[in-house]
């Protein structure tokens, strides 16, 4: 039910001594900010086309609150707009068995995305907004920000973006209280706030942002423009209704204590009954409710895998660029299929998928951190999302957003090319050696390395229709088609990809060769050389190097010469996945020696790196002959 002006300058009065209760009871969080935010809060509540009683509706407005830190103004907010008990917000918020936690999170009623890492949310919106445009849906996005967050780069990336695709359902409200932890916002740095906004070719309207018309009025305006998103400029007070709170940095982030609280509820003129509550929190649990994440399900098409020919030799960037475009062509008429590009469109292979699908190609630019937070906010928007880009750029430099993809249980499919040496001659700012490394952070996404184009198609096709976040990672070289000992397609019609499973390519005894990815023929041709010359030793697939089951195959470990060959950081590869499953396991082997970089590596062109190294199979053959002889 929509409240009028008068009832809703009640509500904000309530509202307040919420915050100011809850956050006294947890002894934690942000009061101030949450006082300066609230009237914005419940007035886009009460206007947004949301649904209480069915939070989760697919044709819901958006609502991202991108200074997560105000919590306890959204989440009183959405329990005074009932989508939440009041009681358990106050009695609840910080507290282990609690789904309140400090920064707003994804899965509870009403909180559309996980923030509290400053300057993600206007990309979120953003990603979100765009996903309304592909799926013919008419809701707004509407996200809340702050003047502090306002410095950060990403800020300024995801302006352009929204501008660019004429995002005119995308709503920012930006808290102007002129007050971040160390004092004023202006001091610490100032940014033209209104400036940038209006460089980047938005609406800007300025407002008071207590006062409740001319919130309304603004909101009004923007909801209704034709071209362009709009930024609200809201100037506030922090602590606003308490006087000793008001403009005060103190109370950015320090709870009331419960002298302080009972003056402050006298001042709005509320009861304190913060003991009743602070009883209740006494009684609580340590664990939880569990959080659902409302991900838009998608039932998708991937058709029949292309098979590439023995003898060929073929990129697995080349196999992931035919596979996604068969994916968009089979699911054109179901759901929207995207893939997100930072300008490198020929080199992560992205031609094709324009061509049959110049909808879906979005086009960023040159803003990685914008990218992948935009493509995980579309993923689960019901558009089935590729994210493409160099492995330095898709994982190094945006590690924390994909650590924030991976907090809201997101389906983006990161899909990262030129990893490894591979990359060669554009040396080692470009040398992508970390992939292993930094996907082991991540607790809810899964890494992939196919070993050549057959695996790759099979494995693309796998991520599509596989829900959650998945990393594929490719190198750029042609590579050889893999063959099985009777020389014949190994990946052929009838794999299937199976997360977690080993390929085993070569079958010997005394020596085996654990590998993955672009390096995997290597280890190939060195055994079948080996085989000329009368030694047979194993050579095993493993292109999920971050889940798997040694036990299964236990009997090429155990007593046996064990070798890693990766083109990756060997001291945090699959030589460190092996070594931890075989001590968990008492699988000990007769020796093991990890094969990887040890270094960063100069330009240069593959051959001569491999040679270098002593990777390429001339090299890996005269050292397998002098281990075998020595152990």
């Amino acid at each position: 039910m929509k409240r009028s002006i008068n009832e809703l300058k009640e509500i904000t009065t309530l509202a307040r001594g919420d915050i100011l209760k809850m956050t006294t009871v947890a002894d934690s969080g942000h009061p101030g900010g949450s006082m300066s935010s609230i009237d914005m809060y419940l007035s886009v509540l009460n206007r947004a086309n949301v649904f209480p009683q069915d939070p989760f509706n697919p044709d819901r407005d958006r609502i991202v609150v991108s200074h997560g830190h105000t919590s306890p103004g959204f989440y009183v907010a959405l329990a005074r707009t009932g989508f939440l008990n009041i009681e358990d917000v106050i009695v609840g918020f910080r507290h282990v068995g609690s789904i309140f936690e400090g920064h707003v999170t994804r899965g509870i009623p009403g909180v559309e995305w996980s923030t509290g890492n400053l300057g993600q949310g206007l990309s979120a919106g953003v990603g979100m907004a765009i996903a309304a445009k592909l799926t013919k849906k008419d809701y707004k996005v509407y996200v809340f920000s702050s003047d502090g967050e306002s410095a950060k780069g990403q800020i300024a990336e995801a302006r352009r973006t929204a501008r660019k695709e004429n995002l005119n359902n995308l709503i920012v409200l930006i808290d102007y209280n002129d007050i971040q932890i160390s004092g004023r916002a202006r001091d610490i740095l100032y940014v033209n706030i209104i400036g940038e906004y209006q460089a980047a070719g938005w609406n800007v309207i300025e407002i008071d942002g207590h006062d409740l018309e001319q919130i309304n009025t603004a909101l009004e305006v923007a909801e209704n423009q034709k071209i362009g998103p709009t930024a609200i400029i809201s100037k506030t007070i922090i602590g606003k209704g308490v006087s000793f709170m008001e403009n005060t940095p103190t109370y950015h982030g320090k709870a009331l204590s419960l002298e302080e609280l009972d003056k402050a509820l006298k001042e709005l003129g509320l009861e304190n009954d913060v003991e009743k509550y602070i009883e209740k929190r006494k009684q609580m649990s340590l664990q939880r409710e569990k959080i659902i994440y409302p991900n838009i399900e998608l039932d998708v098409e991937i058709g029949a895998s292309r098979v590439y020919k023995k003898g060929e030799k073929v990129a697995n960037r080349n196999a992931f660029g035919n596979a996604i475009a068969d994916i968009a062509t089979l699911n054109k008429n179901r759901f929207p299929v995207a893939a997100i590009d930072c300008d490198l469109k020929p080199s992560v292979k992205l031609e094709k998928f324009e061509k049959v699908n110049s909808e879906g190609y979005i086009q960023i630019g040159i803003e990685e951190h914008n990218a992948a937070t935009i493509g995980g906010a579309m993923s689960v928007s019901g558009v089935l999302t590729f994210f493409s880009d160099f492995g330095v750029f898709g994982l190094d430099e945006v590690f924390n957003q994909q650590r924030l993809n991976d907090v809201n249980h997101t389906n983006l499919k990161t899909v990262v090319t030129h990893c490894g040496i591979d990359v060669g001659e554009d040396g080692k700012t470009h040398h992508e050696v970390n992939y292993i490394g930094i996907v082991r952070n991540f607790y809810h996404t899964k890494l992939i390395v196919p070993c050549d184009a057959n695996q790759t198609d099979k494995a693309v096709r796998y991520a599509a229709k596989t829900p959650g976040n998945i990393i594929i990672a490719v190198g750029r070289s042609n590579l050889p088609i893999i063959l099985n000992e009777e020389g014949e397609i190994f990946y052929d019609e009838n794999y299937e990809f199976d997360y977690g499973e080993f390929d085993i390519f070569r079958k010997g005894d005394k020596l085996t060769i654990f590998t993955y990815g672009s390096f995997a023929h290597l280890a190939v041709e060195a055994a079948d050389r080996l085989k000329e010359e009368g030694i047979k030793i194993s050579v095993i697939g493993m292109a999920t190097p971050l889940s798997f089951d040694i036990t299964r195959v236990k009997d090429y470990v155990e007593n046996k010469i064990v070798l890693t060959l990766e083109d990756h950081n060997v001291e945090s590869g699959l030589a460190n996945e092996l070594s931890k499953e075989m001590i968990k396991n008492h699988i000990y082997p007769k020796y093991f020696e990890p094969m990887g970089l040890k270094d960063y590596a100069p330009s240069g062109t593959i051959k001569d790196l491999l040679k270098l190294y002593g990777f390429d199979s001339e090299s890996l053959v005269k050292k397998i002959k002098g281990l075998i002889e020595e152990k």
